[in-house]
């Protein structure tokens, strides 16, 4: 439970000698301090009680509109602890702050996005600041245009940011100060019409399939959800759950390679130290691990492999991973371990240039690899005479498809990496058609 407390701030004295009066947050040993814009001599503060002295000629408004102050901020921890929420002190002081602002929509996606891109998490930051865009596109629609009209004014703002960003280094900070300062949307301007007008936008103009603008829904399902916590908006007016707006992940159908196909792919013959020989190399790498994401495993590091087994750290979720090297991975090892210097060194060769002290440098090489990854899949399928979508994430469906329903529900829970036994369930039923065809084969076969 937070302490919440009147204090004297004595580290920053003013050129006429008074002191700020703060109101100090405390949880958990950490402390922050909201200033309340008044200034008092050290002499007429009573540390005992907390408040002003007498001997200050305004000592009774300035107390009442101390204890207000006061109050207003224990009330928001209060809160936090009946209904269970575990606000951090910076989380109740930026609580309070926020309770008597005015926060948009867009200030506060955009604020999210600055922090992640500081934090170095530019696998959420850039996803999610594209999607900022599709909603300033659809808050700039004109009803009144044709849809080429719309479309044509949508591709060349797209083009001018794309041309802007290619001129030089994108001024990311820029980005979103324009669009926090032009863009205004309020939350209580997002409900159910606001919601199903931005779904057919995004269909019809955007042109995005189902499961694109579910990821959207999603996003701004989690910019409300902040702001509720934060106290911009109230939890009443939530546009999403019950009689309103539910987000449904489409499941869409699951497609992996055959053990079949597999062996075409392992006994492709290619020339030995191209990029399409080494992109096959870490495919089946990825296969060989149940699936392991490829951005995962064009970022692995001699040193991740210790006493025969593989111990990494998932980017998506951060989740630590430890499984045994199968023999197949471990003869695609050895053809890299030629040219390993030191155990911090990159195993395969697309991010031997990247920079590890460089988050930026790092994600923008994974990206670039997986681009080009999954161009080469595209000739290895052909060459393989294989007409599934060969792509990065396929491994991960292929190792499904094989596993079917021979390995036990826990143990391929345990192999995905996945949090919840029922995510795993309803992912290897895309895998499972043995009852389904034998059912169909029995009323058929009568």
């Amino acid at each position: 439970m937070a302490t919440v407390k009147l204090v004297l701030w004595k580290h920053n004295e003013r050129k006429d000698g008074k002191f700020p009066i703060a109101v100090r947050i405390t949880k958990d040993r950490k402390s922050r301090y909201v200033f309340t814009g008044k200034y008092v001599f050290e002499k007429e503060w009573d540390a005992q009680s907390d408040k002003v002295k007498k001997s200050h000629e305004n000592s009774v408004r300035l107390n009442a509109f101390l204890r207000k102050k006061l109050s207003e901020i224990e009330t928001i921890s209060d809160k936090s602890e009946i209904i269970e929420e575990n606000l951090s002190s910076d989380q109740i002081k930026r609580k309070f702050k926020r309770q008597n602002t005015k926060v948009s929509f867009f200030q506060l996606a955009c604020e999210r996005i600055r922090n992640k891109n500081l934090e170095g998490i530019y696998s959420v930051g850039q996803p999610e600041l594209s999607i900022l865009y599709n909603i300033h596109e659809f808050l700039n629609f004109n009803a009144t245009l044709s849809k080429e009209k719309v479309i044509e004014g949508i591709d060349a703002r797209r083009k001018a940011r794309i041309s802007k960003a290619r001129s030089g280094p994108q001024n990311l900070h820029d980005d979103l100060t324009t669009l926090a300062n032009k863009s205004s949307l309020n939350f209580e301007d997002i409900d159910t019409a606001f919601i199903n007008r931005f779904k057919s936008f995004c269909s019809a103009f955007l042109g995005h399939k189902t499961r694109t603008i579910t990821n959207q829904l999603m996003f701004i399902r989690t910019i409300y959800n902040l702001a509720i916590k934060e106290g911009i908006t109230d939890a009443k007016k939530y546009p999403f759950g019950g009689e309103k707006e539910i987000i449904r992940i489409p499941s869409g159908n699951k497609i992996g390679l055959t053990t079949e196909e597999i062996k075409r792919i392992e006994t492709l013959k290619l020339e030995e130290n191209t990029s399409i020989w080494h992109t096959r190399n870490i495919w089946l790498f990825a296969y060989y691990f149940a699936g392991v994401r490829v951005s995962d495993v064009v970022s692995l590091k001699w040193a991740d492999f210790l006493d025969g087994r593989l111990y990494y750290q998932m980017n998506k979720n951060e989740k630590p991973v430890s499984l045994k090297i199968p023999e197949q991975a471990h003869k695609i090892l050895a053809l890299y371990m030629p040219e390993k210097s030191s155990t911090d060194d990159y195993i395969f060769p697309f991010m031997k240039k990247a920079n590890p002290q460089d988050k930026k440098d790092v994600f923008t090489k994974i990206r670039n690899a997986t681009k080009l990854l999954n161009k080469h899949l595209k000739k290895i399928a052909d060459k393989c005479k294989i007409e599934k979508n060969l792509s990065n994430h396929i491994a991960r469906h292929s190792f499904g498809n094989i596993a079917g329903d021979r390995i036990h529900p826990l143990m391929l829970q345990k192999l995905y990496r996945h949090s919840d036994l029922k995510t795993t369930l309803n992912y290897q039923a895309n895998f499972i058609h043995k009852e389904a065809d034998e059912a169909l084969e029995k009323v058929l076969g009568e």
